[in-house]
């Protein structure tokens, strides 16, 4: 071979082995399946960790804390009084492009005033077309925020509110609050297919939809005009493995290279194991059971709170996490957040809630449902154990619980159509604020039917919070909320949870997010 020719073979072989990189796929073992495709519609963490790869909003996160920084706008404006929010859009980015759509155009105004007019106008023509409720915009109260939306400019919007809000800029950084393509939504008007916008995702995120088949596989392929950085990552795939073990040995086999959460029990199985790396963090969240507030005899505050302390949480704990790594919830939110009112306690004594009980109109006992968690959560690793605990311990009190359960769909379905007695929940904060777990769950806004917890001195204390820029009165205002929270006991605070990641030591640029949600861009396999 000639002298000259070798430089030449050289970068062919490393554009080869460049080529090859690049190909390796990502697989992610999921939990769980996505409820859909339009972020708008869902608050679940199942399918937020997928729509979070495809869909971006004006403002994120930056990586591994609770700061904001820009996403698809690139500055912003907050009056002094809260009130008047401005944005700066980016400047060429492009929407996704599939089999079923080629966009014409960059990110404009229209997207941004299209994606925000469907949480806020019910007469909207989309919502005509494709009725549907935005669970977390609806839930915040956001129609009835806002006092409008202007398009300044082509690039520039402005969200004028009601009354000040001092966490309305952080709505802009979570999951529902990704930008739709309102050029898609058009297209699928004029075709009679606005129900496809749940289906057939067109974003601007690093990673676009190809294929997906409901509890088995879902698969995605990087945006090749991402307006980020390249992705290493060609191929991002998700299998769904409900199972935590099942979850366990496909990483250890090499068939998934990161799973979503692990339980802490399970995490002992990857101790010592080669080729694997556990992250850990303490992570924004809680598990609860939530009350029905319509629906007897759980609407009676003297049950709810007689089945609370009617638990032995030492026991339950030691069972649940025997690795250590929970705390007991007392509050509607972590200790770690400003606010948390340190004076309220848990309590368990069942001669006390046997008093309650009888008070209530209920000496002889009670019969209810409990609804066990279908699927493994930090913060409730085992739905089935913990219901089985409580039902002994609220048998001790002379009440009787029929344990039931669903699949996760039909759930979550079942639970907000109100056909429970109590269920297991859990939630998890994006930004760090009391607010982010007392409005979207606890205010009269999210509970419009009565299933849940409204309460007329709550909600002014809540509304009184996120009006004010004094830090010190926000605490103190959230301090007395707890306390209303406390003595009605909407929920059953159950628990804090750190959160186990693991993944493959082959994966790079992987960072835990506070709230234990996962974020693929710029991971890739070496």
């Amino acid at each position: 071979m000639k002298p000259i020719c070798r430089p030449i073979v050289l970068a062919a072989a490393a554009l080869l082995l460049a080529l090859s990189a690049q190909a390796k796929p990502l697989v992610y073992c999921a939990d769980a399946s996505p409820e859909g495709f339009d972020p708008g519609l869902w608050d679940t963490s199942s399918t937020s960790n997928v729509n979070n790869q495809m869909f971006q909003g004006l403002v994120g996160f930056k990586r591994g804390t609770t700061e904001l920084e820009p996403a698809l706008a690139t500055r912003w404006e907050v009056s002094p009084d809260a009130r008047t929010f401005t944005f700066s859009l980016r400047p060429g980015v492009k929407f996704h492009k599939t089999a079923y759509f080629t966009p014409t155009r960059t990110l404009n105004a229209d997207d941004v005033l299209f994606t925000f007019g469907r949480f806020t106008e019910a007469k909207h023509a989309f919502n005509v077309a494709f009725p549907a409720t935005f669970v977390y915009p609806h839930n915040l109260g956001l129609a009835q925020m806002l006092a409008g939306m202007d398009r300044v400019d082509d690039m520039t919007v402005r969200f004028r509110l009601k009354v000040p809000n001092v966490t309305f800029l952080s709505y802009f950084a979570m999951s529902f609050g990704g930008i739709q393509s309102a050029e898609y939504a058009a297209q699928l008007l004029k075709a009679g297919k606005a129900p496809d916008i749940n289906n057939l995702p067109i974003g601007t995120g690093p990673f676009r939809f190809k294929s997906y088949k409901k509890d088995d596989v879902l698969r995605m392929e990087a945006h090749s005009d991402y307006w980020g950085k390249p992705q290493q990552t060609e191929a991002l795939i998700y299998t769904m493995s409900r199972e935590p073990g099942v979850r366990v040995q496909k990483l250890l086999a090499g068939e998934c290279h990161v799973t979503a959460p692990l339980r802490d029990v399970d995490v002992s199985a990857l101790d010592g194991k080669p080729g694997v790396t556990v992250m850990k963090t303490q992570a924004l969240n809680i598990s609860y059971l939530s009350f029905n507030l319509k629906k007897a005899p759980t609407d009676q505050r003297e049950v709810r709170e007689a089945l609370d302390i009617a638990i032995d949480r030492d026991a339950l704990f030691k069972a649940l996490f025997p690795r250590g790594d929970a705390m007991q919830a007392v509050s509607a939110f972590p200790p770690s957040i400003p606010g948390y009112n340190k004076k309220l306690k848990n309590e368990f004594n069942p001669e006390r809630a046997r008093q309650l009980l009888a008070k209530a109109g209920h000496a002889k006992g009670l019969a209810l449902d409990l609804w066990s968690l279908p699927v493994a959560r930090p913060t409730n690793p085992n739905g089935a154990l913990m219901a089985q605990m409580i039902q002994q311990d609220w048998a001790k009190i002379g009440v009787k619980a029929t344990i039931k359960s669903y699949e996760w769909g039909e759930y979550l379905k079942r639970a907000n159509s109100g056909e429970h007695n109590v269920y297991m929940s859990g939630w998890s904060g994006d930004t760090g604020d009391a607010d982010d777990f007392l409005s979207p769950n606890l205010t009269c806004a999210a509970n419009p039917s009565g299933i849940k917890f409204c309460n007329a001195e709550f909600d002014r204390l809540v509304n009184e919070a996120r009006a004010s820029t004094d830090a010190k009165k926000r605490v103190a205002l959230y301090e007395q909320a707890q306390e209303i929270f406390k003595r009605e006991r909407p929920w059953i605070t159950m628990a804090h949870s750190s959160v186990y990641i693991p993944l493959r030591s082959e994966v790079t640029g992987f960072v835990m997010a506070p709230n234990g949600s996962v974020e693929f861009e710029n991971v890739y396999r070496r």
